[in-house]
């Protein structure tokens, strides 16, 4: 039995797992679980585009401190919800977005942090006018499209986690070494033997024991450096405008813009995602909820010279492997993530968790991902359609970015910013295929049922039936009126 619902049996059956609460020393392990998977892709913006722009070691730290606390922030603002406008309240983990880093670098170089600041600020303001407009989107997501999407998640971030199993990136020295790939293949093994064997909380807990575990045995094996822990501080408070004041420039504000429309799709996709898994659907309204607190994140994010925020697809295969659905233990996280960023040595000392270790927790929590969206799809109905080419079209077509990285290498920047992320291309081609494919039904799947399962055929096959019959009997009693109403005369 599940932790979560050893401790919710007492609870009203109304109350879904997403709304239940559970003991808090459950949610802070569980919590702490959902950032160690989410950190690496949490640092790696603010490292990258620091790198870049010439920033020096402790300004570095700084400014990973500074993210740190807004995804913090932002994770609370998606989990909890603000008022009536603001969160999705899903159990969703915002962090600096990978879609926005090469145009950030290119900024940078060219415009330095101020222009950066800049066009983020300016992108937030158009995330937060252009959502109520994106979100209506959602009517284009019948299961055929969002099974496809889900599934094309889960295998366009699985080179992430063969990255982290190399060790870093491909082009480094000894990427893919044999003490690298031994340390990700015993991390893997013992998270299934957790996962196989545990019940409760710690099988719920696998992924974070694989973690300390690998980590611990890494100690042994090989080195831990701790040497950014040595550097930072111990307390850093954010700063607004530390690093540069911002500037607006026409062409920075008009590509960042641009990259936040690729943003909304993908984080819509991801709250589709994981509103599927946890029993609550993200209709239009949590949608355009759940973008608005982006915009606000990426606004407000402007304001301490990061970057543009959107949820992370990483997390969505965690609550799918580990069962636990609840907001509020998301929303823990985003705690957890404040406080790292306002004590900078704890930020630093996860870091030191080494990449291998994190590899092999990556290939179940990414494939579990996909196997929520090959779930999905069983459901769909594949005769007298075109969903299977719907699904071809999707997976073939989404994957090309991720398979042959340097396929758009010639095309101009604009359009290599659009299609470099799989998740992107893959879900307007799943959104267009549909709609081509499968006519004006496909919009409607009340109307429809093209995409129905079986017992909601025969429900509308059966609601047809009473309705024909219907007819037909009023047909009857006015023939028979008017032969009496004949005979009278």
């Amino acid at each position: 039995m599940n932790a979560s619902a050893v401790h919710t049996e007492s609870l009203p059956a109304s109350v879904l797992p997403v709304d239940r609460v559970l003991p808090v020393g459950q949610m802070i392990l569980y919590g702490l679980q959902h950032v160690l998977v989410m950190y690496a892709g949490a640092v790696a913006v603010p490292l990258v585009v620091g790198a870049a722009l010439g920033l020096s070691d402790a300004q570095i730290i700084i400014l990973i401190s500074c993210d740190l606390v807004i995804c913090g922030l932002a994770t609370l603002l998606q989990t909890l919800g603000a008022g009536r406008w603001l969160g999705c309240r899903l159990p969703v983990v915002q962090g600096c977005t990978f879609a926005a880093l090469i145009p950030l670098v290119l900024i940078g170089r060219e415009y330095g942090m101020g222009g950066i600041s800049g066009a983020v600020m300016v992108a937030g303001g158009f995330t937060l006018i252009s959502a109520p407009w994106i979100c209506r989107l959602v009517r284009f997501f019948p299961k055929v499209v969002m099974g496809s999407i889900v599934t094309l998640i889960g295998l366009s971030i699985m080179p992430v986690a063969g990255g982290w199993i190399g060790g870093g990136s491909s082009g480094m020295a000894g990427f893919g070494n044999v003490t690298s790939l031994a340390m990700a293949a015993l991390t893997l093994v013992i998270i299934l033997n957790i996962y196989t064997f545990g019940s409760g909380l710690i099988k719920n807990i696998a992924v974070l024991i694989g973690l300390v575990a690998g980590t611990t045995l890494w100690y042994f094996v090989d080195t831990l450096d701790f040497s950014r822990v040595a550097f930072s501080p111990w307390v850093n408070v954010p700063v607004p405008l530390q690093f540069a004041t911002p500037e607006f420039h026409l062409v920075p504000i008009l590509l960042l813009s641009m990259v936040m429309i690729v943003v909304m799709v993908e984080t819509m996709s991801s709250m589709i995602a994981t509103g599927e898994m946890v029993g609550r659907k993200a209709d239009r309204e949590t949608l355009k909820k759940g973008l608005l607190a982006c915009g606000m994140a990426t606004f407000c994010g402007s304001l301490f010279n990061l970057f543009p925020y959107a949820a992370f697809a990483q997390n969505v295969g965690l609550i799918s492997l580990t069962g636990v659905k609840s907001r509020f233990v998301v929303a823990v996280s985003g705690c957890i993530l404040i406080l790292m960023g306002l004590f900078a040595k704890m930020a630093a000392l996860v870091v030191i968790v080494p990449k291998p270790v994190l590899g092999g927790a990556g290939v179940v929590m990414f494939g579990m991902v996909a196997v929520s969206g090959i779930r999905t799809l069983g459901e769909v109905n594949y005769r007298n359609n075109n969903n299977g080419m719907v699904v071809a079209l999707t997976l073939g077509l989404g994957l090309m970015p991720v398979l042959v990285p340097a396929l758009f290498a010639q095309l101009p920047e604009m359009a290599k910013m659009f299609l470099h992320s799989g998740i992107t291309v893959g879900t307007c081609v799943a959104i267009v295929a549909n709609l081509i494919l499968n006519g004006k039904g496909a919009q409607f799947q009340n109307r429809s049922c093209v995409n129905c399962a079986p017992e909601e055929l025969v429900q509308s096959t059966a609601a047809r039936t009473v309705a024909v019959r219907t007819v037909r009997m009023w047909l009857l009693l006015r023939r028979a009126r008017e032969q009496k109403a004949k005979e009278a005369d």
